[in-house]
């Protein structure tokens, strides 16, 4: 079991070490869990509360933070500092430790050193795979594939011919990558090419429409140090490459279009939809449950929040919401005008009767008049 001195965790977090312990640290546990051979994570106002309560004898905490019963570790930033010292304690999935005798691999594959292929896995003609990548189980890799050094491929993973793949990129299970775009054309304009140009009026309905699928001929590009959650699927272009760019982080079960260009340093939340053709600039943030509609545009630096739905594009540095999507500062104003209105409903309905009341008294006073 890995152990580590106090001395040896401030300086790989870059720490101010407060009252030294003779301790050895095996373990990362939060406060309530912790022991004395354990680090206490105390990265929230409740975990630092709970810190007099805990066995540790040691604690990472943000600057300022001190405690008669325990020894500190501040940091100015406590998730920073927890994302190094997990990497000390992580311990990489098992994979061969070459090519596994029911793995398929073609005789004019590319292999570099320290490659290796899981059980039945099946790399296609003329696919390079540089130094140190890892294909676990079950992974399909089609022909003219490129993967770059030090990846990781989880069992289940599709990917397509002429898949590009940079350094350093996580494919967890059943990633699809390089799949058929959805794209289709009919002989005569179909009701949403109609509603579109009509503006969003269905004139004339051809009952025996005929759908035909548009190839994809295209392929898919993922950049450097890319991370995509499992069963994701990345489509084709339909003639040049859906592109992934640097350092983009994807979630779970999210769909990206063909022809799509995400930007670098993007982050992309679990069951997310984007359309053919989108465009998504830098450090773009789409949270969960997101779509967004073919052919639009998101600027860098945006935030697209959850459950949004996005039909129109939007310029950099905006922070989206609402479906229809709005700026999220009209998104606000919408808001408090329906609780407004609400409101009104809620008083009327409170005088409602004496409303009925003077109608039927005001009826009766015309009656007798007459």
């Amino acid at each position: 079991m890995k152990s580590y001195t106090m001395e040896q965790i401030s300086e790989i977090v870059g720490g101010m070490l407060n009252k030294v312990e003779d301790v050895k640290i095996n373990k990362l546990l939060p406060p309530l869990k912790a022991d004395e051979n354990t680090l206490a994570l105390a990265l929230s106002e409740e975990e630092i509360e709970n810190l007099r309560e805990t066995k540790a004898k040691v604690a990472l905490v943000p600057l300022g933070v001190n405690f008669d019963n325990i020894s500190t570790i501040e940091v100015e930033r406590p998730k920073l500092a927890m994302m190094k010292l997990l990497h000390l304690f992580y311990v990489p999935p098992e994979t061969c430790l070459n090519t596994h005798p029911s793995a398929v691999v073609a005789e004019d594959a590319n292999l570099g050193n320290n490659v290796s292929i899981g059980a039945n896995s099946f790399v296609g003609r003329n696919v390079k795979i540089g130094n140190s990548s890892k294909i676990m189980p079950n992974v399909y890799i089609g022909r003219n594939v490129e993967i770059g050094e030090n990846c990781l491929i989880y069992p289940g993973v599709y990917i397509g011919d002429d898949v590009k793949i940079g350094n350093r990129v996580i494919l967890h299970n059943g990633v699809s990558i390089g799949a058929d775009g959805f794209s289709f054309v009919t002989e005569t304009p179909d009701n949403i090419e109609q509603a579109r140009k009509e503006g969003g009026e269905i004139k004339d309905v051809n009952k025996e429409q005929n759908i035909f699928k548009i190839p994809s001929i295209g392929s898919v590009t993922i950049n450097d140090d890319v991370e995509i959650g499992s069963n994701t699927c990345i489509d084709r272009g339909t003639i040049e490459n859906t592109v992934i760019g640097k350092m983009t982080k994807i979630d779970n079960l999210v769909q990206i279009g063909h022809n799509c260009k995400i930007g670098k340093a993007c982050m992309i939340v679990s069951q997310v939809g984007i359309a053919g053709s989108c465009v998504i600039g830098d450090r773009v943030v789409i949270a969960g449950q997101a779509g967004l509609a073919d052919h639009i545009e998101i600027g860098s630096d945006s935030i697209v929040m959850a459950s949004t739905g996005v039909s129109k594009s939007f310029p950099p540095k905006s922070i989206i919401a609402g479906t229809p999507a709005v700026l999220r500062k009209d998104f606000i104003k919408q808001m408090k005008l329906m609780k407004d209105a609400a409101n009104v409903v809620q008083k009327f309905k409170k005088y409602e009767h004496l409303l009925s009341q003077f109608e039927l008294n005001n009826g009766e006073n015309e009656s007798e008049g007459k």
